[in-house]
């Protein structure tokens, strides 16, 4: 896996820069088959709502998860992995896990996990390869109206769970402890935060403090960071419209901070779309990919505190 990031070149240099990811936009028929259950779910024929979700819950047992099986002929695989006994997450399975999230039964999607970590997948790969896209999709299906808001929240909290439940197995990597502290906080306006979990883990695995999160969404910044020090800031911002309102913060931020050389990455698919925008909110750099986002960020201390340093060594 390489180095996904977008590196603000006004405030860091030095820092390379990797292809952006590309999600997938397929997934149509299961969508348009979502929404044409929901038309039905009326008071006047809830028996025949009641009976569509029971013929589509046993069409993905009896048919797709059959076929996908097939596709992948070790015992009990639920995504066809190519070739055969990859260990590798395709765009495809991308597509064929995010029908599982939003299929009625959420046991078909926790039971593929299983499959999947017991013939070898590790769950890092999960999360990056499988998870993250997943949560991505889901978001292009929405913006496409493919996907009502509920149905992409209820993938979404299913996906956390997911997460949740391999939370253990990917701790048991944890390295010594860094000395280094983060702040993970929602963008202003920003409601899916599945990413900002995951970045999280990852953080966590690597040895630092990690503060904030999706349940701190209604946490003040600026607040935070006058009363702690934090070497690294982060949000998370997948909507346009509350672009400048995050110029603002991360200026607040930066002048509010007990550490004057604080570092902001940003991250979201708003940025995977217009990498340019990490210059327009004064950022230090975007992660496009949770996994690195602790390398990326000791990086960017490590710069800013060399920076520091040699400024000190010129005054004296």
């Amino acid at each position: 896996m390489n180095l996904q990031l977008i590196i603000n070149p006004d405030r860091v240099g030095n820092v390379p820069e990797s292809q952006r990811f590309a999600a997938p936009a397929d997934g149509h028929a299961y969508a348009e088959g979502s929404q044409a259950t929901a038309r039905l779910a009326t008071d006047a024929n809830r028996e025949a709502v009641e009976l569509r979700l029971a013929l589509l819950s046993r069409a993905i047992e009896d048919e797709i998860i059959p076929r996908l099986m097939l596709a992948h002929p070790g015992a009990g695989d639920c995504l066809p992995l190519t070739p055969p006994a990859s260990t590798q997450v395709s765009l495809e399975d991308v597509r064929s896990f995010a029908q599982l999230v939003l299929a009625p039964d959420e046991n078909v999607a926790h039971a593929c996990i299983e499959t999947m970590r017991a013939s070898g997948i590790s769950v890092e790969t999960i999360y990056t390869d499988l998870l993250a896209p997943v949560a991505r999709y889901l978001g292009e299906l929405w913006e496409d109206d493919l996907c009502d808001f509920t149905q992409v929240t209820v993938g979404l909290g299913r996906l956390q769970q997911v997460l949740r439940e391999l939370s253990p197995a990917f701790g048991q990597s944890n390295a010594s402890t860094s000395g280094n502290r983060v702040l993970l906080l929602p963008g202003p306006g920003e409601q899916h935060t599945f990413g900002l979990v995951m970045v999280a883990e990852f953080f966590r695995r690597a040895g630092w403090d990690v503060a904030g999160g999706p349940w701190e969404a209604g946490a003040d910044p600026i607040v935070m960071v006058q009363r702690e020090w934090f070497d690294v800031v982060g949000f998370s911002l997948g909507n346009v419209a509350q672009l400048d309102d995050l110029a603002a913060c991360i200026k607040s931020v930066r002048a509010a901070a007990l550490n004057k050389s604080i570092c902001v990455i940003v991250g979201g698919p708003l940025f995977l779309a217009n990498p340019e925008y990490v210059a327009y909110v004064n950022a230090d750099a975007a992660s496009t990919d949770g996994a690195h986002a602790p390398e990326l960020a000791a990086k960017l201390v490590s710069a800013h505190t060399r920076s520091s340093s040699s400024e000190t060594n010129a005054v004296s």
